[in-house]
């Protein structure tokens, strides 16, 4: 059965929850002092994306096969940010695909529809993060056409509450 892409709904929003948390939890698991994992991840990503899905200027998608939701992207358009030196651009903030819908196509056709809407809401280009030890995303991304731009690195800063 073809995988069908729609805006998210209101009746998405648990299976958002659920698929946010599981992305949280992906990335905590590659770097747990650079990405959070709050407690009850999954009902704060079913609020936060719920909430995002009702903006105008932020476009949350499902992917569903046979019925049943099994992905979603999210992205924003983000104003012009001195700090990055990044003129208003979309966002591309989130990306998650069950497992047993991975190889079907599913992440490329979301990405792809998400740089579609994000570009209908006017920005130039759209920007992304992909974690350093997620290469299967990273080369995802580099085969539709993202190019790295920069590199994050993170240094925690030294305990100054022990004493030599």
């Amino acid at each position: 059965m073809p995988v069908t892409l729609r805006p998210a709904q209101p009746s998405d929003e648990p299976a958002l929850g659920r698929m946010g948390a599981a992305l949280a939890r992906l990335h905590h698991e590659f770097d747990p002092q650079r990405f959070m994992l709050p407690d009850d991840v999954e009902s704060g990503y079913r609020w936060w994306l719920g909430r995002e899905a009702r903006k105008p200027d932020a476009v949350v998608l499902v992917a569903e096969l046979d019925g049943e939701v099994v992905g979603y992207a999210y992205g924003r358009v983000e104003d012009v940010d001195w700090n990055a030196l990044l003129d208003r651009s979309g966002g591309f903030h989130d990306l998650w695909v069950d497992a047993k819908a991975r190889r079907a196509g599913v992440g490329p056709l979301l990405a792809e529809e998400l740089m579609r809407r994000l570009t209908a809401l006017g920005v130039p280009r759209v920007v992304l993060h992909a974690a350093a030890k997620n290469e299967p995303a990273q080369r995802m991304f580099a085969r539709l056409g993202w190019r790295p731009t920069m590199v994050e690195m993170t240094r925690e800063a030294p305990d100054t509450t022990k004493k030599p």
